[in-house]
């Protein structure tokens, strides 16, 4: 089995409705993403994905979230917090999709950090 691993980062705004600490304020993070998927099969230039395609995915959902309030987009309006547990949920259901070309390959887990000291992983 093969993992191939990219990170990246934004910067975006949130506040938790209801929660009862300073989070429950807006405030913002510069979040690390980073995104592995694995597979068994190489494609016949050796690898299993070119890194640039895999960036790419990344990039393009990553910058839908970079410098936004993520209570307004549409994901987190219908009723999901923009906690750290569901932003990685929400990057993974997007990178899937974008994979979705690539049968022999899948998302095995989303990192996303709001600080060098705290983080979640998602893993389908």
């Amino acid at each position: 089995m093969f993992e191939l691993t990219v990170e990246t980062s934004f910067a975006a705004a949130h506040c938790l409705k209801g929660y009862p600490s300073p989070c429950g304020r807006l405030h913002g993070h510069n979040w690390t993403v980073a995104v592995t998927v694995a597979g068994e099969r190489l494609n016949d230039a050796g690898m299993l994905v070119d890194f640039k395609v895999l960036k790419e995915a990344v990039r393009d959902v990553v910058g839908e979230l970079d410098h936004q309030y993520l209570n307004e987009l549409p994901f987190f309006r219908t009723g999901a917090e923009p906690t750290a547990e569901n932003i990685a949920r929400y990057i993974y259901t997007a990178v899937a999709a974008r994979f979705s070309a690539y049968p022999d390959i899948q998302v095995r887990e989303i990192k996303v950090a709001e600080s060098p000291a705290a983080w979640v992983v998602y893993r389908p």
